[in-house]
């Protein structure tokens, strides 16, 4: 074992085929994962003997342990009151669309709050798919829309945006309106309440000191890559005493003023380039 840093080998396996339709087009297409970090995982462990725990799956009637075969769902519609659901009561209401991506609209990706983009994947073609894949990539870049469909994934359905995305289409998993919660439950800061001019013309040169062309790559996730140097370390320690060094050091004194906030931020973003952590 070299690293465990490189223990995480990515293997591509489409999670959905299925086609992309548009009118009377379709697009014999397959979904796979755009996002390949699971993070680190641990097992419940006793502490004793490092004797890993597992879990029963047991009634709560007369706390015998049940075996899958007679496992189902249910919905709880009273207290303690449930009716059982299956497999064909599921397949009753589920979207005959399973197999396609329906885009419903095309809308500019300008109307859209963020809050409703959700999870991405990536949408490969399939045989004979390549030319109306090309044609629906570059009609969507040179419009400047995005697609708004319907997809089935499981037994679940999902709003989705279909994007350009460099060579690729890529499809978003959206939030559907009634899941959003409102920002009117929050106390937030009125619109129309005035700032101080100097903190407001402070903070737009903070903002322009510290602005940079987007590079995705100059972001770390710094924690995980701790986390995963701490394990290794205590890896090639197993039998030996060994601690951990705290991976933060305490926050900065707290600075009560907002102007002195941003008086201080200033200097420091107009001070020496920032270090940053090698990689």
């Amino acid at each position: 074992m070299n690293s465990l840093l490189g223990l995480y080998v990515v293997i591509m396996r489409s999670i959905w085929k299925g086609s992309v339709s548009f009118g009377l087009v379709n697009i014999p297409v397959a979904l796979y994962p755009a996002v390949k970090k699971e993070g680190v995982k641990f097992r419940m462990l006793r502490k004793s003997d490092l004797s890993p725990i597992n879990y029963k799956r047991v009634a709560e009637a007369d706390g015998l342990e049940v075996p899958w075969d007679q496992i189902g769902k249910g919905y709880e519609y009273e207290k303690d009151r449930f009716v059982l659901i299956s497999d064909e009561d599921f397949k009753g209401v589920a979207s005959e669309a399973t197999q396609t991506i329906q885009i419903l609209d095309f809308v500019e990706l300008r109307e859209i709050d963020p809050v409703h983009f959700d999870t991405p994947y990536l949408l490969e073609p399939q045989k004979g798919g390549q030319k109306a894949y090309q044609l629906l990539r570059e009609v969507l870049v040179e419009t400047k829309k995005i697609g708004i469909a319907r997809i089935v994934i499981k037994t679940k359905e999902h709003l989705a945006a279909i994007k350009p995305n460099g060579s690729a289409l890529l499809v978003q998993l959206m939030h559907f309106a009634d899941d959003l919660v409102s920002t009117e439950e929050l106390q937030l800061p009125a619109k129309e309440e005035k700032l101080d001019k100097r903190e407001t013309e402070m903070a737009k040169m903070l903002v322009q000191s510290m602005s940079a062309p987007w590079n995705p790559k100059k972001y770390k996730d710094e924690y995980s890559d701790a986390v995963l140097e701490m394990v290794e370390s205590k890896v090639k320690n197993v039998g030996k005493a060994s601690g951990s060094k705290p991976l933060r050091k305490a926050g900065s004194p707290k600075i009560t003023n907002l102007l002195d906030v941003l008086q201080k931020s200033l200097q420091e973003a107009k001070g020496a380039p920032r270090k940053r952590k090698a990689a």
